[in-house]
């Protein structure tokens, strides 16, 4: 791995196609970025369609050669990820980039339109499914990966199996860090299960410190809170990295030749919170391969996606 590896970096991707959930903004706009920069086609995953428009203008404003296009993806209902699936399958028949990077973080209690916990719905069970129904598409293109994003916050989580939904219990933060372990079970579980096949596709795993988006303040949007707004955008812009540094571990994970299945990877500073991409390490629970089987087990019953290709671990 380069000491300091770069955007610039990444090798061509001509002729390839990638998609990345909520890649109108934030750590998935600069991911998006750069793979089209790079060559592939990108497809804007996203709730909001002038939102994406307005991404696209900003990324062929910046390069006219970049070919980027919008199919619209509500991760926190089941009905628009099968939808998109279908939709992206009768264009493409292709998909060398799955980037499960979109999420929604410290949410006030709701539940997606499914009845899920929002947190663990949109953040693994929405991906679980992408991931589930966009497989067979995936395993047809040769030398594809498959990175979902997670956070260092996976550490304060663990998987409640009692009160998976948080019916009785909520807790905010604790439960954005179930739902990003869930993110590093699910990602090491579908390598696991590739390797078993001896399929030709990575699952790898990305972080990105601590970095600039949206997603710090949306709790505070949310409940209308003129002061934790404001908290943020000034604790945004005195410790944050720029969402563009933030990207650059996906990116890797992503693009670069040297990355093994079943790999993580963040950023290289103190603490995991800033700096270039590396590999790096999570904690014990996210290696834990009796939950991880349970929890796809679950995820499969939850979202009655089944990965058929793969059968049981």
């Amino acid at each position: 791995m380069a000491a300091r590896w770069t955007r610039e970096m990444i090798p061509r991707m001509d002729d390839k196609v990638a998609i990345v959930t909520g890649g109108n903004g934030g750590l998935g706009y600069e991911s998006a970025r750069g793979l089209a920069a790079a060559g592939a086609h990108v497809v804007l995953a996203c709730r909001n369609a002038a939102s994406a428009e307005e991404a696209i203008r900003r990324l062929v404003g910046e390069n006219p050669a970049a070919k980027v296009s919008f199919l619209p993806l509500d991760l926190a209902s089941l009905a628009s990820v099968r939808a998109f699936a279908a939709a992206f399958e009768q264009g493409h028949d292709r998909l060398d980039v799955l980037l499960n990077n979109a999420g929604v973080m410290a949410l006030p209690y709701r539940k997606t339109a499914d009845g899920f916990e929002m947190q663990l719905g949109t953040n693994h069970l929405g991906h679980f499914a992408l991931t589930g129904l966009l497989l067979p598409r995936i395993v047809a293109t040769p030398a594809s990966r498959v990175v979902t994003v997670t956070s260092l916050m996976h550490r304060a989580g663990w998987v409640r199996w009692d009160d998976l939904q948080a019916e009785r219990h909520y807790q905010t933060w604790i439960r954005y860090g179930q739902s990003k372990l869930c993110n590093l079970l699910f990602a090491y579980e579908l390598d696991r299960r590739l390797r078993s096949r001896s399929l030709p596709v990575m699952s790898l795993a990305a972080h990105p410190g601590y970095s600039a988006t949206n997603l710090q303040g949306e709790r505070a949007r949310m409940t209308g809170s003129a002061f934790w707004a404001t908290v943020w955008r000034w604790v945004n812009a005195i410790a944050a990295q720029p969402a563009a540094m933030g990207a650059l571990p996906s990116l890797y994970a992503a693009t670069a030749p040297d990355v093994h299945g079943g790999e993580l990877f963040g950023p290289s500073g103190l603490f995991e919170l800033w700096g270039s991409p590396r590999r790096v390490s999570s904690n014990r629970r996210s290696r834990d391969t009796k939950a991880a089987a349970r929890l796809w087990e679950v995820s499969e019953a939850l979202t009655g996606v089944r990965y058929a290709a793969l059968g049981a671990a």
